[in-house]
């Protein structure tokens, strides 16, 4: 398989995922401000979308959007269990925090990185990222990962989404209970190999 990202995008979250389930892939970087690969060559002619995660199959078809990405990664290695099994209701639960993960958290986020966004819109978009990372810090208390327990692939999501605080200046501080988190997910031998590869580990 081959994996196209760009350091910290939100790609990192099909490479974390990938690296829990222990299955072999290539990384292609994508340049983040462009549609050239490492080679000059055009992402879109793997992803007419223009942005990254892609996953290449070995069989060549081409998979994108992260929540669809993890959870195929997830169900290549049930054994790992990162995602719970089809058609339970642990597995809906999954999937509706992959959907508010993208669609509260991480499009909320774009605001803040768009250079043409007003002031008004980004201080409207960090009023609801507060609002909504409140309501994820409060799911938490009391529990190691979003579904309990045992790490899954909405984790990988929302480790990633959550780091991109550190660019826009939000402090977690306020939310003792994602600070923590953070720390545990971090730690995990695969994230660590996932930031290394990226180059987001700082000194």
């Amino acid at each position: 398989m081959k994996l196209y990202y760009s350091p910290g995008a939100c790609s990192l979250s099909p490479h974390i995922a990938l690296r829990e389930a222990g299955l072999s892939f290539d990384l292609i970087k994508k340049d983040l401000h462009s549609q050239k690969l490492e080679d000059g060559s055009d992402f879109r002619d793997i992803n007419p979308k223009g942005y990254v995660p892609a996953l290449v199959l070995d069989d060549g078809q081409i998979l994108t959007e992260g929540p669809a990405i993890v959870q195929y990664i997830a169900d290549r290695v049930p054994e790992k269990q990162l995602a719970p099994p089809a058609g339970t209701m642990e597995r809906v639960r999954l999937q509706e925090w992959l959907n508010y993960i993208t669609s509260e958290l991480h499009k909320t986020f774009g605001a803040l990185f768009n250079k043409q966004a007003s002031d008004d819109w980004k201080a409207a978009a960090r009023a609801l990222l507060d609002r909504r990372i409140g309501y994820v810090a409060k799911a938490l208390e009391g529990r190691d990962y979003l579904m309990g327990d045992a790490f899954s692939v909405a984790d990988c999501y929302l480790f990633t989404v959550l780091n991109w605080t550190h660019w826009v200046k939000i402090d977690l501080s306020r939310w003792p209970s994602i600070a923590e988190y953070l720390k545990r997910v971090s730690a995990r031998p695969a994230v660590q190999e996932a930031l290394k590869a990226e180059g987001l580990l700082r000194a």
